[in-house]
């Protein structure tokens, strides 16, 4: 389980730490295989590749979880 904030900021560039995919799946409550599903076949969040990396700005996350989400109030 992951101990990292998505909140977190980087004090030398002063902006949000990006989520690796574990963190993403952690954060969303999905598989890391959903997760990587996603980054090649589309339907998740952006993902921003650093060298061979995979990663995720939280603003995109949240942004992608606005567009997704039913936010229809139950009642």
């Amino acid at each position: 389980m992951s101990t990292t904030s998505v909140n977190q900021i980087d004090r030398a560039t002063n902006r949000r730490r990006l989520m690796t995919p574990d963190e993403l799946a952690e954060y969303l409550g999905v598989s890391l295989h959903c997760v990587y599903a996603w980054s090649s076949r589309g339907g998740g969040p952006n993902v921003v590749r650093v060298g061979a990396r995979l990663r995720y700005r939280p603003d995109d996350v949240e942004a992608w979880l606005d567009r997704v989400t039913d936010d229809h109030e139950v009642g």
